[in-house]
């Protein structure tokens, strides 16, 4: 079992920068594949951004490539979504989840979800 806690999340202007935190519980985060979603209001949930179990891999979705980048500390139990250049179509709910079996963007791969947290991009 693996409970995951997101941080970071507020309301900036467009342009500007958030780093989202993820913070899980346990002693085998390390054997997770870590992604971050997104759910606008009215919207389907998307995938954002993937990082396989020891940090070596990425894959983002396109609409953010370039400016979101995601990164792990194994030691601390955190997987991290730093974004920049935001712009308001960015606002969203945003949830890291955890998957064991495979390095993917879809959302029924994933075993373990946090409880979300809200990026608003407004000026």
């Amino acid at each position: 079992q693996v409970q995951l806690v997101e941080s970071g999340g507020g309301l900036v202007q467009p342009g500007g920068s958030l780093r989202l935190s993820c913070a899980a519980s346990g002693r085998t985060f390390g054997s997770y594949h870590m992604g971050w979603f997104r759910q606008a209001p009215g919207k389907d949930q998307e995938f954002v951004a993937v990082i396989n179990r020891s940090g070596s891999s990425t894959y983002y979705a396109d609409s953010v490539k370039g400016r979101f980048t995601i990164s792990r500390d194994n030691a601390k139990n955190t997987v991290y979504l730093q974004m920049s250049s935001l712009k308001p179509e960015d606002t969203a709910v945003y949830y890291c989840a955890a998957g064991g079996r495979t390095y993917s963007i879809r959302t029924y791969d994933y075993d373990y979800w946090g409880q979300g947290t809200q990026v608003t991009v407004s000026s």
